[in-house]
């Protein structure tokens, strides 16, 4: 094999190195493909990709050359890890630059892939457990669930965190039921625990405990893959999101049953907090999931200060024309910015993109329209739903829109 030969093959196995890796750590399937086409263009060859939430399809043809070679890899799913996406971003940099060769940087991706929760990690277990607190205790502020109801919900985070830190260990068959055993769970001990405090919301504070678990993004990504006519890849993304919801849902649901047909419950309302500390309790809810998704520490602020921004897009979409607006302006001013930050820094957008658009939660509306449905309220159920969908295209408007506005630069 001559020398051209062989450093095609090392670039074909390096793409397909990286793809995999970012693939697993969260980049967008059309930003994966784009990513992807220019890293392989870099190189002086000529690459097709299709990646969908189940698979990716890589095509790498050389210049002059008629013949393609074609590789397949199927994928579990996909993940958040900022960190190491981070991570992925500058090595490609480091190579593009010359600062490291082929070889060097095809070992780097082993090491990136091969970090635990420990050092270089900016967060540990411990740093995680208080970012799944943050998480549920801010987003049980946002809803202005009331005091008991928070505190409830940072206990209940902490614990779905457990159950998610320990499920790991065991089958992956096992996996595949940690949304329904986290719901379960925190529903069970919501639902004992109103016997003897009645104000305690059951379903809301099960949802803020599992906020970090709903999948709106996946779902409103789905939406976002249609528009682009990625339909494979945009109806597995609708359907995942779906059925992880239905998860979500079913033990939430099953865990409160079971506590109702054993004791009495008769709930109260609860004390509503002053509507002053409710985007205090937003602001604390995002640095939990910057926290949660391992947000490098160097883009951490850049990362709260988006989602302020998708915060201030809410409230003046809302003053506008109502919530659904809200979301429009907030996933708007989010892209916008995050495209600003990615093209001024050179670092990938989904840094500070990430937890801005899961800051607006679309599919916690799909989880209250389970529970209208399940307390026999049809109409409001349905109406639950609808406002999903709703929500999750004036989101995906939103980012076409703030795209289209400010053209974002080629990164994961």
């Amino acid at each position: 094999m001559d020398k051209t030969n062989e450093d095609f093959e090392t670039v074909c196995k390096f793409v397909i190195k990286l793809g995999t890796l970012a693939h697993r750590y969260g980049t967008q399937a059309r930003r994966l493909e784009s990513y992807l086409t220019r890293v392989t263009r870099s190189f002086g060859y000529s690459g097709f990709f299709r990646s969908t939430p189940t698979n990716i399809s890589f095509t790498f043809t050389q210049p002059d050359e008629l013949w393609h070679k074609i590789h397949h890899i199927y994928m579990p799913g996909t993940g958040f890890d900022l960190f190491k996406l981070s991570k992925v971003g500058e090595l490609v940099a480091d190579l593009e630059s010359g600062k490291i060769t082929l070889t060097e940087a095809n070992d780097n991706l082993d090491e990136i892939d091969n970090i635990t929760l420990s050092p270089p990690y900016p967060y540990g277990k411990i740093l995680i457990a208080i970012g799944y607190i943050l998480s549920g205790a801010g987003f049980a502020g946002f809803l202005n669930c009331g005091l008991v109801n928070i505190i409830l919900s940072a206990i209940l985070s902490l614990i779905v965190y457990l159950i998610i830190l320990y499920s790991n260990k065991f089958s992956e068959r096992f996996e595949y039921w940690t949304p329904f055993l986290c719901t379960f769970i925190a529903s069970v001990i919501a639902s004992l625990i109103s016997i003897i405090l009645p104000e305690t919301k059951v379903y809301l504070v099960t949802l803020s405990a599992v906020i970090y678990l709903i999948p709106g993004f996946t779902i409103s990504c789905g939406i976002i893959e249609l528009s682009y006519k990625y339909v494979q890849s945009g109806i597995i993304n609708i359907v995942n999101g779906l059925v992880y919801l239905s998860l979500l849902f079913a033990g939430a649901w099953t865990g409160a049953t079971i506590i109702k047909s054993l004791f009495s419950v008769n709930n109260t309302q609860y004390t509503t907090i002053s509507l002053n500390f409710i985007w205090l309790f937003a602001m604390i809810m995002a640095v939990g999931l910057c926290i949660v998704f391992q947000t490098p520490k160097r883009d951490f602020l850049w990362a709260i200060l988006g989602s302020g921004i998708a915060c201030l897009g809410i409230v003046l979409g809302e003053a506008i024309s109502g919530v659904n607006a809200g979301n429009f302006f907030g996933a708007v001013l989010a892209v916008v910015f995050s495209n600003i930050w990615s093209a001024k820094t050179n670092r990938a957008a989904s840094l500070v993109l990430l937890p801005s658009i899961v800051f607006l939660v679309s599919g916690s509306i799909g989880f209250r329209g389970f529970v209208a449905l399940s307390s026999n309220n049809t109409t409001i159920g349905e109406q639950e739903f609808i406002h999903m969908f709703v929500v999750a295209v004036s989101i995906s408007v939103g980012l076409l829109v703030g795209n289209t506005i400010y053209k974002p630069k080629i990164t994961l």
